[in-house]
């Protein structure tokens, strides 16, 4: 296959869906199926077989739409009209839909999603262009949207360093969390001397209510493919992974069925589209350990080793995979490239801001009216992305902090709800971006409570090969315990803030450096609820469910007291 069988591809799907005069696009994404999407998408395919209307209605089989907590999501395409979502959509609204409005052009009022939402209307579609509109399991439907044309592109107009300047002047950076030029990585990868180069998808996100790369994985596999063959092109790798977790069974599936699908047509393997470059991917699936997502770990579990971080240099572009050099990043970072092949690095970095260009996929997840999957312009505002897009907070309650970076970021509080969403300035709070997770809490969390839920996680997901992660976390957790049941002491509070430090500055990886950020961040913002814990015994949120005080812990406290009082 070659570019212009591409093209003559493209034309006949797009020939093909453009004889249906109403499309049923039915999203097969985990937060709908899990709310009854697949017995919805039969509903709605007996119900066009029941009206012999076959040749006029297509039910297609989607990625996610967006907004998850609304679900099971169908939108109808009419020719010439626009796009109309349907909401909570049931069996029996279902057939309704396909009665009314698929044959008789009348909406369903009571089910009507608006499309002009500040949900939709306020986001940017650049990684998620597809998703929602295409069958994540036909290569045609991906085709049909320019798909693999990027590719071809890339391998018969660019030479390699070429594809690597493209990608170091859009501005991109790694997705994955750190933020490192995505470019500049490329470049050390293609300079570095070897016979053999891995070129590696990072899909192991694994922080609490986030779900991006797990999105995009079962929405727009194809887009990952295609983004890590264009890496393999620029650094000259002619082997790819793509390291999937292993709770995400529905990802592996469609990525596996998309594999086979561009092998079988020439557009992965050996002289992918007539050209002299090979390029092959192949997956693993990790046992759900969330160190494996620092790159160390996850190429010792690639290799059939034990999960565990290992110290740098060398980084994994001069030494990784069977000590050859290898690009790892991020599943959303792969997903930016094929649009920045596609229309330039000057128009991709004429989105965001001056230091973080481009767009960011959020879970937007708690205690917010719609809760979902976004992708936004850096620079967009926290309060825009809480108010406008999540509609704010239920039941008129008020907005007390938002979590961003999973357990490694931070609680950002009111006072910077105007606060630009990028690197720079979330890393200037205390937080970072992460990998878009992000948690909205209102005035009935307990922050010394989210502290201690987090530090929970990260006692649990410590791999143990070093001292200060392995026992800091777990005496860190049990101060906080202490904490939130009444029994602590203001030396507990003094230790807890050493404790942060030590681990944060001598822990081996990045989980251990940056698993102290919650307890600092509610601190430095939220301090007086620790110290109402602790002196007066009371939990304002009403979370925290308070035990007598042990009398040593008064005998410890007392001294201080003294002091204080003198």
């Amino acid at each position: 296959m070659n570019r212009a069988d591409l093209q003559t591809m493209a034309q006949r799907e797009q020939e093909k869906q453009a004889r249906f005069q109403c499309r049923l696009l039915c999203c097969a994404s985990t937060p709908c199926l899990s709310s009854g999407g697949a017995a919805v998408q039969q509903a709605l395919q007996d119900a066009i077989k029941e009206s012999e209307a076959s040749a006029e209605v297509a039910v297609v089989s989607t990625g996610c739409m967006g907004p998850c907590s609304r679900g099971p999501v169908v939108t109808v395409q009419v020719q010439g009209e626009d796009d109309v979502y349907y909401e909570n959509v049931t069996p029996e609204t279902a057939r309704q839909i396909v009665a009314d409005h698929a044959l008789a052009g009348q909406p369903v009022q009571e089910k009507l999603l608006p499309s002009d939402l500040p949900f939709f209307a306020k986001q940017t579609k650049v990684v998620l262009s597809n998703s929602g509109l295409i069958d994540p399991e036909r290569l045609e439907d991906y085709v049909a949207r320019g798909g693999y044309l990027a590719l071809a592109y890339a391998l018969r107009e660019m030479t390699p360093e070429e594809v690597c300047v493209e990608i170091s002047q859009s501005g991109l950076r790694g997705r994955g969390g750190a933020g490192y030029p995505t470019g500049l990585k490329w470049d050390l990868v293609r300079k570095a001397p070897s016979d053999k180069k891995y070129v590696v998808a990072n899909g192991d996100e694994g922080d609490p209510g986030a779900y991006m790369d797990r999105t995009l994985m079962e929405s727009d596999p194809h887009r990952v493919l295609e983004g890590m063959a264009i890496a393999g092109y620029a650094v000259g790798a002619e082997q790819g992974f793509i390291y999937v977790r292993g709770e995400y069974p529905v990802a592996a599936k469609r990525l596996e069925r998309a594999i086979r699908a561009a092998e079988r047509r020439g557009l992965l393997g050996s002289r992918v589209l007539d050209s002299s470059f090979s390029f092959r991917i192949d997956i693993r699936i990790g046992a759900g350990a969330f160190v494996c997502g620092e790159e160390t770990a996850l190429m010792a579990s690639i290799m059939g080793r034990r999960g565990q971080p290992v110290p740098r240099p060398p980084y994994p572009a001069q030494s990784g995979l069977w000590g050859h050099p290898t690009l790892i990043n991020n599943v959303e970072t792969f997903g930016n490239i094929v649009p920045i092949i596609e229309h330039g690095a000057q128009w991709y970095a004429g989105i965001g801001t001056e230091k973080s260009k481009g767009t960011k996929i959020f879970a937007l997840a708690g205690k917010v009216e719609n809760t979902g999957l976004i992708e936004v312009p850096m620079g967009i505002t926290l309060r825009e992305i809480v108010f406008d897009i999540g509609g704010g907070i239920p039941d008129g309650r008020e907005f007390k902090a938002a979590q961003t970076g999973g357990p490694s970021g931070g609680c950002i509080p009111p006072q910077f709800l105007d606060t630009k969403v990028d690197y720079e300035s979330l890393k200037a709070l205390g937080s970072i971006m992460g990998s878009g997770g992000l948690i909205v809490m209102d005035d009935q969390s307990c922050m010394p409570d989210v502290a201690k839920f987090f530090m929970e996680f990260c006692m649990d997901e410590s791999c143990g090969k070093c001292v200060p992660c392995r026992v800091g976390t777990v005496q860190m957790y049990r101060i906080l315990q202490r904490i939130t049941d009444g029994s602590a002491t203001l030396q507990d509070l003094e230790n807890l803030e050493d404790l942060c430090t030590m681990v944060r500055e001598t822990s081996l990886c990045g989980l251990g450096q940056s698993a102290p950020n919650p307890v600092l961040s509610t601190l430095k913002y939220f301090r007086n609820e620790y110290e109402d814990h602790i002196e007066r015994r009371t939990c304002e949120a009403g979370v925290c469910e308070m035990t007598e005080v042990p009398v040593m812990a008064l005998v410890e406290e007392l001294p201080r007291r003294i002091r204080a009082a003198a």
